[in-house]
């Protein structure tokens, strides 16, 4: 916990999330750490399957308040599994939106951009370039047609699939990325002159307001696809972290998709 805490800093996560030991004890032995975006059925099944010891996802189980955890319920139940399974859950979410190596910096990564940094630079204390979404070029420009399919070639695919929005000879070489729901920072990707924002979660008036507006054009991704690039960067680090204590555990990159969407006519 300590050297993922190092990494992406509880303090910095939004008021409003719910990151950090969600059931285990910290005192419990590790040897294998298994890496999901979602704890949900389908990955704890996987984990406990594997042998860890503990399930690390980005989005946390108990985001929501509950009253109870009761084996009954939804949440509750997985929690049952996993203590029974000894399995310990750590939720890291909008802490590794903002930090370096985070969320919006892999999927930076993924998409090929360089001369990347912060769209929303972070006014909380901590290393340069941390912040809210990415900016960075493409090293050869191209139009918003091709790079949709270049998008859509990177991520992992999904039900959902991607939408665009402007017009697909639009000219592309400066892009906006920002993992998970981004509609906040649609303004901010306008102001840095880009000529496309990545993103998910986009509603209809997000998305029309910003377009009439004159905005950069948008490709909107399934949420899940956006983020799960993350998981591989932050099971490489804990490695490398750990190790650097004399320290070594196994991981394990889940590739279930837990986007909701299953299906698309």
């Amino acid at each position: 916990m300590a050297a993922v805490h190092r990494r992406y800093d509880p303090s910095t996560a939004e008021s409003w999330d719910a990151v950090g030991l969600v059931c285990g004890d910290p005192a419990q032995s590790v040897s294998r750490v298994h890496f999901a975006v979602d704890a949900v059925e389908a990955t704890v099944d996987e984990a406990l399957a594997a042998g860890a010891d503990l399930l690390i996802t980005h989005h946390p189980l108990l985001l929501t308040p509950v009253s109870s955890v009761a084996a009954t319920t939804p949440a509750g139940g997985l929690i049952h599994r996993l203590i029974g399974g000894g399995c310990a859950l750590l939720a890291v979410h909008t802490n590794a939106d903002l930090a370096l190596d985070g969320v919006s910096d892999t999927l930076a990564e993924a998409l090929g951009l360089g001369g990347v940094r912060a769209l929303i630079p972070s006014d909380i204390p901590g290393p340069a370039g941390t912040g809210l979404g990415r900016v960075g070029e493409l090293a050869t420009a191209m139009n918003l047609g091709d790079f949709a399919a270049l998008v859509h070639r990177s991520l992992p695919l999904t039900a959902a699939g991607l939408r665009i929005a402007g017009d697909l000879e639009r000219p592309v070489r400066r892009v906006a990325v920002c993992g998970g729901s981004g509609a906040g920072a649609l303004s901010a990707a306008a102001a840095a002159g880009v000529d496309v924002m990545v993103t998910a979660d986009l509603k209809h008036h997000n998305a029309g307001d910003h377009m009439a507006a004159g905005g950069p054009a948008l490709v909107d991704v399934a949420h899940w696809a956006s983020e799960w690039p993350w998981l591989q960067r932050a099971a490489d680090l804990l490695v490398t972290d750990l190790g650097a204590d004399g320290v070594t555990v196994d991981t394990y990159v889940s590739r279930i998709v837990t986007d909701p969407w299953t299906a698309r006519l």
